[in-house]
């Protein structure tokens, strides 16, 4: 009778054989393949070591002192929704007259044109948003106290403006944290940032600054700087379509989209 054999030659060399298909496939497209040389890390040299630089001065450890708006009713509840930003930016006008420069400082023509749109105000009549310098307002809780601050735009000639936002603390007072006054491409709202784009010095590029709540200095501060080149075609703020309107509600509101987002160079304000 014949037996099947269960040893040999043949029978060992089964699994040599079953490999030959797997060492096949080593080469075929999947398998890893060498991204040349890796550049080396080149850390930023410090020219001129023995020079002495300049200092910075530290901060004030006790914060900006607060900047009251006076001549206006108190706020309650820290509830700026009703207060009149036409009336806000004329109680500063009386607190700063004929002033040209600075956080307070406005064009005379400007300064007419409010007064003038105040006076038909209070005749009944419409002023309307040509003839009135101070622009809607904005709302947004900036400072993360859970109530919202308000954010002022005064249009000034040459298509400069005056941006400003006002706090109310429980005193019922209205404490402006921030204002600056800027060749504005467009003014946004991200998170807690207000975001100024504004054309650079150099042809083909704009700054985008973001001005935040500092905790410490208890004000406004340009805490993150972009330099970007504006790519051909892209779209300006008179063809872009319209951001969101004055919010009622609280928070952080909807993101804006931060255009163009091309960052060519980022620098953090500390």
């Amino acid at each position: 009778m014949n037996r099947l054999r269960t040893s040999g030659p043949w029978l060992r060399a089964l699994p040599a054989l079953a490999l030959l298909p797997l060492l096949a496939g080593c080469g075929d497209t999947g398998g890893l393949v060498a991204a040349g040389a890796t550049p080396t890390a080149s850390g930023p040299v410090h020219l001129w070591p023995d020079r002495t630089g300049a200092s910075v001065p530290p901060a004030d450890p006790g914060g900006a002192p607060p900047e009251y708006v006076k001549g206006i009713p108190p706020v309650h509840d820290q509830d700026v929704h009703g207060v009149d930003p036409v009336a806000l930016v004329q109680a500063e006008l009386r607190a700063h007259p004929n002033t040209g420069v600075g956080a307070d400082g406005m064009p005379a023509q400007t300064a007419a044109a409010i007064r003038a749109c105040v006076a038909k105000e209070e005749e009944g009549e419409d002023a309307g948003p040509e003839a009135c310098p101070v622009l809607t307002p904005y709302y947004r809780d900036l400072t993360g106290n859970g109530k919202d601050e308000l954010v002022v735009g005064i249009e000034f000639p040459d298509q400069m403006m005056s941006v400003r936002v006002y706090t109310a603390d429980p005193d019922g007072r209205l404490n402006r944290i921030m204002a600056t006054t800027q060749t504005v491409i467009s003014v946004e709202l991200a998170g807690r940032d207000v975001v100024l784009r504004v054309p650079s010095g150099n042809r083909g590029y704009e700054l985008i600054t973001a001005w935040s709540w500092d905790e410490k200095q208890l004000t406004m501060l340009p805490t993150r700087e972009q330099i970007v080149r504006v790519p051909a075609g892209a779209q300006g703020p008179s063809n872009r379509g319209p951001g969101p309107g004055p919010g009622p509600g609280l928070g952080p509101g909807p993101e804006p989209v931060m255009r163009p987002r091309l960052p060519a160079w980022t620098a953090t304000l500390t």
